[in-house]
């Protein structure tokens, strides 16, 4: 007995289910990302792997703190497919709030650093942490809940007291806290929070990237605390550029003098130069380091006038372009290795 199938009356759903499987299944095209600068980059690019397209507005080797937008910034923002932009907020990049009004992004954005425990500059001396959502402060995982967009307006409302031109005071907070292994995973899960709630359909793919992600960066950050658990605590003080290595410092045992202070486009004065010589002299601190980000003159001239060793280079606020410093784990190995062999 032969049997036949006759598709006319049939159901619908039936219909549907023999031309699905005739018809090619077209792969959903990549989320369209921007990020404020190249660290943001390298995480949204590990935790989105191939479902993300990323471009940084300041690039690697690039400076966060004295930015010339471009055309082609704007063009890329008034996108329509463009859908999120990543920012750390706490002032570094506050001059995306000009990016946004000239471009009219319609997308979300995203401030990274929601969550975390941050440094308030008035207490960095005494290397107290504040945490950014007092409403919060004794839940951890309430922060992760947070709403981003409120966290964009409230930073980007803080921003724009502090933004004065390319160059900028960053008012009450420290923005570098990425520079502690433990705020860099709460930016993860704030990456793969977003990006999840973007691309639903790729949100197991987002979640288990940010989990290998962060026991990445606990392994490293045990490995870090053992590294300068080795050196003695009277040699663990170095001499930077600009103070973007406090909350390494707060997290991993380190005494930092910054004479540039929080931004790389000031100036010290000679007083403060002759003040920060002075200090290297009387607690003998063993080295200064270079910065890809500035300048390195003023190191220079310290390290001739006190005698104190030229440690090497470290990566402060972007990504070396090549090299072991290209991502974001790389940059904090390497910052580890180049300071405990300067100084041990």
């Amino acid at each position: 007995m032969k049997f036949q199938v006759y598709l006319k009356g049939a159901p619908a759903m039936v219909l549907a289910g023999l031309l699905a499987t005739a018809l090619p299944v077209q792969a959903k095209a990549p989320i369209e990302v921007v990020t404020s600068f190249s660290i943001l980059a390298d995480m949204v690019k590990t935790v989105g792997a191939d479902q993300v397209n990323v471009v940084s507005l300041v690039p690697a080797d690039g400076n966060s703190h004295e930015v010339e937008l471009t055309p082609r910034d704007i063009k890329k923002m008034s996108s329509p497919d463009t859908q999120l932009l990543f920012v750390n907020g706490l002032g570094l990049d506050s001059w995306t709030d000009r990016l946004l009004a000239s471009s009219g992004f319609q997308g979300k954005v995203i401030v990274a650093s929601d969550g975390v425990k941050v440094r308030k500059l008035d207490e960095a001396a005494d290397h107290d942490v504040h945490d950014h959502h007092a409403a919060d402060k004794d839940d951890h995982d309430s922060h992760e809940e947070h709403d981003h967009e409120e966290g964009h307006e409230h930073e980007h409302e803080h921003e724009k007291d502090h933004d004065h031109g390319h160059g900028h005071d960053h008012g009450e907070f420290d923005p570098h806290a990425w520079q502690d292994l433990a705020n860099g995973q709460v930016y993860v899960r704030n990456i793969a929070r977003a990006l999840s709630q973007a691309d639903p359909a790729n949100a197991a793919l987002y979640e288990g990237n940010a989990r290998d992600y962060i026991q990445q960066m606990q392994a490293l950050d045990e490995q870090v605390r053992k590294a300068m658990a080795d050196i003695p605590a009277e040699r663990r003080k170095i001499v930077t550029t600009h103070d973007a290595f406090g909350y390494f410092a707060d997290a991993y045992g380190l005494e930092v003098i910054a004479p540039l202070g929080i931004s790389t486009s000031a100036e010290p004065s000679a007083k403060d130069i002759s003040a920060v010589i002075r200090q290297i002299k009387e607690q003998k601190i063993p080295a200064v380091f270079l910065e890809n980000v500035k300048n390195n003159k003023l190191q220079d001239q310290i390290a001739r006038e006190t005698g104190a060793k030229v440690g090497g280079m470290l990566y402060s606020d972007a990504l070396a372009t090549s090299g072991e410093a290209a991502s974001y784990l790389g940059m904090m190995r390497h910052n580890t290795g180049v300071i405990t062999e300067a100084i041990r």
